[in-house]
């Protein structure tokens, strides 16, 4: 990495660095079209970057930068990211902690004419503003998953299954069983901060107009706790489903032609038999979910 003096040496352009600005818990590499973000792993690291790893950030998800003075003889570089550039900070609707913030960079006040040099360069290539049409940003890999107090979510890159506990969940849930939403049935998710009160991970459904219950009694939601949906699953979670069902296509309406799986209406009512033999589904709610289920096939 270059030192201080070379402010006068570079040439102002970006198309010939390769250079890496190094702070806490992060570096900065920069290409000629994009800059690449690589997180460390150390163990004061946030969890939330050692879970993100690397990210490559295309200069047309950025609209700005700015260079501010931090705590403690620190200076804080950011990009400020287009709106809707990232499936992960659109997900996370500003709910994230400063601390966590992906996008800033700390660095020793030492280092700050270095810092405002690189702002600088970057700004002069900046050519984009406004809301992004897509995401620029690629979202987290999948297979995923994580466990919320009352469930397991899972997303493999096609559909969100939720698989109730028999701790934690409630009856509402255990009566429909455990879930799975391809993402052409999904408009949207909804993420909220396992640190607040009432966090969850609700999915929106397409055409769906109906209120929506409260998060616990949603089949479609999975709620966080104590140690239950942590920042650095759930939020990679909820960035990766969005990113999925903002470049799908609607699923087709059931017909006689495209019926549900066989297999997985017979895993439904094994589950459900099981619930009624527990007590917690009545005789004829059972029988009245059976035939329902086995009217699907």
């Amino acid at each position: 990495m270059r030192g201080e003096g070379t402010k006068k040496l570079m040439p102002h352009t970006m198309s010939r660095m390769g250079d890496v600005l190094a702070g806490f818990h992060a570096a900065w590499g920069f290409e000629s079209d994009s800059v690449v973000i690589r997180y460390e792993r150390g163990i004061r690291t946030p969890k939330l970057f050692q879970a993100l790893g690397e990210r490559r950030v295309p200069l047309e998800a950025i609209e700005g930068v700015t260079l501010t003075p931090g705590r403690r003889g620190t200076v804080v570089l950011r990009a400020e990211l287009r709106p809707g550039a990232d499936p992960l900070m659109e997900a996370a609707a500003g709910q994230l902690k400063e601390s966590s913030d992906p996008y800033r960079l700390v660095l020793p006040a030492e280092r700050e004419t270095l810092a405002e040099y690189y702002a600088d360069e970057l700004r002069a290539l900046l050519t984009e503003s406004g809301p992004a049409e897509r995401h620029l940003v690629a979202p987290p890999e999948t297979p995923l998953q994580f466990k919320a107090y009352d469930g397991k979510a899972g997303f493999d890159g096609t559909a969100v299954s939720f698989r109730w506990f028999w701790t934690g969940a409630s009856s509402a849930k255990w009566k429909a069983g455990d879930q799975r939403f391809p993402v052409g049935e999904l408009s949207g998710v909804e993420w909220r901060s396992p640190e607040v009160f009432e966090g969850h991970l609700r999915l929106l459904r397409r055409d769906d107009g109906a209120p929506l219950a409260q998060a616990d009694q949603d089949p479609a939601a999975v709620v966080f706790g104590l140690g239950y949906g942590p920042v650095h699953e759930s939020l990679p979670f909820a960035a990766a489903v969005l990113a999925a069902v903002r470049t799908s296509a609607p699923v087709p309406a059931i017909s006689a032609a495209g019926r549900r799986d066989p297999a997985d209406i017979a895993e439904r009512i094994r589950h459900l038999g099981e619930l009624h033999q527990a007590g917690l589904v009545t005789d004829e709610e059972f029988s009245s979910k059976k035939a329902e289920l086995l009217s699907e096939l």
